[in-house]
């Protein structure tokens, strides 16, 4: 065993001693990204990215290998340069956005305006100019064995073929090891590329920008096929499509209003209805249904993109892109949004959200999407409470609040968004910020302490905890709007509240809730019953709130329980409606302007009051068992969910209504 140790030494030193320029370069790159996460996530010691970069340069070094020794100084010099100016134009853009930089953003840098131009007028600091020490420092090296007559030696004894081979087996262990460290939450966030900051965190920066510059290249690839198919199909849906009568009693109702959006994150809609020993799982959303207009019926309607998808599709009555996330890979393009139709009007409109900026590519993508200003974590924000994934959301609103006043007394009309955070899984984090007991309590005493015996059910469980975090939510929104009524800010304004997705819980999670004995004993409305959860009440479940209220209507005539099934799409013409504006392009329908609505999802899926069908199985169940359905009814459905996700596909992946607006199309009349 010694002597094999040895032998291996020996090796690992020759290995060492005929490689000088190449350890050179990987040792000094290393560094490099090191001290990038050390200017700016700052951990640097951190193992999981260390690791990462090793892959990524052992996998250079090996093709270095095809070039003669005295040639390599070239080839490491050039990639030297390239590693250089990555972490150079990271470090800029990050001292600038907190974020990391995106060959997507460089892509349409001349269309950024200031947020660009910041970035390059910015003055370097010599942080920023540290990286090229590499450079010079591999140029002495390879002076020096160059005087040594070292690429001379160096040809004698080298097998570039199998060096080649050997250095991709090392990458291969080292990729092993690093695999064998990373989390489902690690890889989907490379995947979706949706938080730029945390991708370097735990995979180095030459990883993400190479995964960044992958997802570049997957988005170009798709705007380079089909175009004149999607817009004939785009101009063709807008030709035909029936012009309702939008008149209805809630036509103007809000005009003149500010707007005040809650995007509830994970709020799901069963929530509403339960009551754990006696005490109201959400009172404050309860006490908002019951005074507003509830649309107990309403569907999110996200795909990969989770809520960016749902703030976008809001925005604009267009599904979620099929490939990619729009915040992510479609962002650069003139989506009509209300954002923009109100600011014609000379609305004021600003987000705010206590997460980073550079999540879901929120700080460029607002600017496209029509947000005049954009709020958020350390940059407006002081952190003194977080919970979860960043600003715990009572301390949010609290502080929102103060700008808000601000806003207020600077315009006559504004609408914002608040982005809700605390509500997010792993709902883990909520321990001591809640108290709200999710067991049951029997009838029964304990005989010995008088007590009320709780039976264990739901408490510690994943179900169970997020059930505490949503009272938690309700919690800091009844906390908001008492502010809001405190700071005089509810008089005339109108509070739109949302849930942006489903709580992304396993089916057997809501097994334990719903077919437990005890589920009825926490129902506010017994008639509430789910029973058995398959897997289609599952994704019928899905469910989550949407609610409009102001003080103007509560408990008026205008005050409703809208029953019939809605999705997002349907907010952006819905809103615009009672605001007086009007959408040209919405793919969505005003909500009391129908009487036989459909929600399609963007996986294909869709629901009516009468089936929801299941596209990728080709199965349905339907729901009003009172009603008969014929195949001519799931064709004519499945022919129009195809028909509209291929329209919303079209207008994201070619910028359609920039190219009808303008006049740009490339639509060539001979294939008509």
């Amino acid at each position: 065993m010694i002597n094999v140790l040895k032998k291996g030494l020996k090796k690992f030193k020759k290995y060492l001693k005929t490689n000088i320029l190449m350890c050179t370069f990987i040792i000094t790159s290393l560094i490099n990204g090191c001290l990038l996460r050390f200017f700016t996530v700052e951990n640097y010691f951190a193992i999981k990215p260390i690791l990462a970069d090793l892959v990524f340069l052992f996998i250079i070094t090996a093709f270095g290998y095809f070039i003669k020794p005295k040639h390599q100084f070239k080839y490491f010099i050039i990639w030297s340069v390239v590693l250089n100016l990555i972490c150079i134009i990271n470090s800029v853009y990050y001292s600038n956005y907190l974020s990391f930089a995106s060959v997507s953003l460089l892509k349409t840098a001349s269309e950024l305006g200031g947020y660009t131009d910041a970035v390059f007028e910015n003055i370097l600091e010599f942080k920023d100019l540290i990286f090229i020490w590499q450079i010079f420092a591999l140029s002495f090296v390879h002076v020096q064995l160059k005087r040594k007559k070292y690429y001379t030696k160096v040809v004698e004894i080298e097998n570039g073929k199998i060096r080649f081979l050997n250095m991709l087996v090392v990458a291969l262990i080292t990729l092993g090891f690093f695999v064998s460290m990373l989390t489902g939450t690690d890889i989907s966030r490379l995947n979706k590329q949706w938080n730029r900051s945390s991708i370097v965190m735990e995979f180095g920066i030459y990883v993400y920008q190479v995964n960044d510059l992958v997802s570049s290249v997957r988005t170009t690839v798709n705007e380079m096929f089909g175009y004149d198919e999607a817009y004939k199909t785009f101009r063709e849906y807008y030709e035909v499509v029936e012009e309702e009568d939008k008149d209805n009693k809630y036509t103007n109702l809000f005009k003149g209003k500010n707007v005040l959006v809650i995007h509830g994150e994970s709020i799901q809609n069963f929530t509403l209805n339960l009551k754990f020993n006696g005490e109201e799982l959400t009172p404050n959303l309860n006490k908002l249904t019951s005074e507003g207009i509830y649309f107990s019926n309403f569907y999110s309607q996200e795909s990969v993109g989770n809520s960016s998808d749902s703030e976008f599709t809001s925005l604009s009555s267009l599904l979620p892109s099929s490939s990619g996330t729009v915040f992510m890979n479609y962002f650069d393009r003139d989506y009509e949004t209300i954002l923009k139709l109100l600011k014609e009007e000379d609305y004021y409109t600003f987000s705010m959200h206590g997460n980073a900026g550079d999540a879901w590519n929120r700080n460029i993508t607002y600017n496209y999407l029509g947000y005049d200003d954009f709020y958020y974590y350390t940059k407006d924000y002081e952190i003194d409470e977080t919970i979860g994934l960043g600003l715990s959301d009572k301390s949010f609103f609290r502080q929102s609040i103060e700008i808000i006043k601000e806003i207020d007394n600077e315009y006559t009309n504004w609408y914002g968004t608040l982005v809700m955070l605390t509500n997010h899984t792993p709902f883990s984090d909520i321990g001591e910020y809640s108290d709200y007991s999710v067991d049951y309590k029997t009838e029964e005493v304990d005989p010995e302490t008088g007590e009320a015996i709780y039976t264990p059910w739901l408490e510690g469980t994943k179900i169970g905890n997020y059930l505490k975090s949503v009272h938690y939510a309700d919690e800091a929104i009844g906390e908001l709007l008492t502010q809001l009524e405190e700071s005089g800010l509810l008089e005339d304004t109108v509070i739109v509240l949302y849930g942006d997705h489903d709580c992304k819980l396993k089916q057997s999670e809501f097994k334990k809730l719903y077919e437990s004995e005890y589920y009825e004993s926490v129902l506010i409305d017994p008639s509430d019953t789910v029973g058995i959860i398959d897997e289609f009440t599952y994704e019928i479940n899905r469910e989550v709130p949407f609610i409009i209220w102001s003080s103007d209507i509560a408990n008026t005539k205008y005050t409703t329980e809208e029953t019939e099934v809605m999705g997002m799409i349907d907010i952006m013409p819905t809103l615009a409606n009672m605001l007086g504006i009007e959408s040209k392009y919405a793919l969505g329908n005003d909500m009391f302007s129908i009487d036989d609505n459909v929600v399609v999802f963007p996986d294909g899926n869709w629901i009516t009051n009468k089936l929801y069908y299941n596209s990728s199985k080709n199965e349905f169940r339907q729901l009003d068992l009172d009603t008969s359905i014929d195949v001519d009814y799931i064709n004519y459905y499945n022919e129009y969910a195809n028909n509209l996700i291929d329209v919303s596909n079209g207008i994201i992946t070619y910028d359609l209504i920039k190219a009808y607006e303008t006049g740009t199309e490339t639509l060539i009349d001979e294939k008509e």
